[in-house]
């Protein structure tokens, strides 16, 4: 068995979904960008990225190119539907077969998202200005579909998060229920857990399937991109497809 340049997540989903999550392994960019890079917005190799694209897609036997979007750290969430240019969004979903719903991230959340019954899926990017913004029930309220089952990828860890004390106020003012996503240091600033900030969304949205969430981007340096540790950097792809 060689090595799997991917995750599978560890979620219960319908036999008929499908997702992954890229890891920095297996691709051919070079330097910072070292190897499995499928953003075109960071300043690698064009070339390259492509070849990367087509790895990723060949690795992982997707039925179609994924759909990309424009990230840009919104609460815009939109259907899963190839567009030049590039749909400005930070989720996608879709009831179609065959569509990849897909985000890329080094450092932010990605979530994936799917109906109990396998009908409609979802993919999420949210970083806190997304999660602060509302992404995440942005997303629920497109699908239209109760029963969910929601896979937190490979994010900042709670010890690497640090923010200003005015992040926190802002999702105070949100709801006090953030308080306890929040680590005090003796700097004047705060850990923030973006896993636990996720998980509180969710579970105002009443979504309790909740998975994952056990990844650090910051410290685990040879799986993972890290826009935070390192700035110039390739990104993790986390996608999501149903048959």
């Amino acid at each position: 068995m060689g090595i799997k340049h991917y995750l599978r997540p560890d979620w219960p989903a319908p036999a008929n979904v499908h997702a992954a999550t890229t890891l920095r392994t297996g691709g051919v960019s070079r330097g910072v960008y070292s190897s499995l890079n499928p953003a075109t917005h960071v300043g690698d190799n064009a070339g390259l990225v492509k070849q990367n694209r087509q790895a990723i897609k060949e690795l992982l036997g997707l039925p179609t190119e994924p759909v990309w979007l424009d990230q840009v750290h919104s609460a815009r969430a939109v259907q899963a539907v190839k567009t030049e240019p590039l749909q400005q969004a930070d989720a996608s979903y879709t009831a179609e077969s065959g569509i990849v719903c897909a985000v890329m991230t080094a450092d932010c959340l990605p979530l994936l998202v799917c109906a109990a019954d396998g009908s409609q899926v979802a993919a999420i990017h949210a970083g806190w200005r997304g999660l602060l913004a509302g992404v995440i029930g942005n997303t629920v309220a497109a699908m239209q579909v109760q029963d969910l089952l929601v896979w937190l990828g490979p994010a900042i860890g709670p010890d690497c998060f640090e923010v200003g004390a005015e992040v926190r106020a802002a999702f105070l003012e949100k709801s006090v229920t953030f308080i306890k996503a929040f680590k005090e240091q003796s700097n004047g600033k705060w850990l923030a857990d973006i896993y636990q900030l996720a998980r509180i969304d969710l579970e105002a949205l009443g979504i309790d399937k909740v998975y994952g969430g056990n990844f650090c981007t910051v410290t685990e340096h040879d799986r993972f991109y890290s826009y935070r540790r390192d700035k110039q950097t390739g990104r993790m792809a986390t996608l999501i497809w149903r048959e």
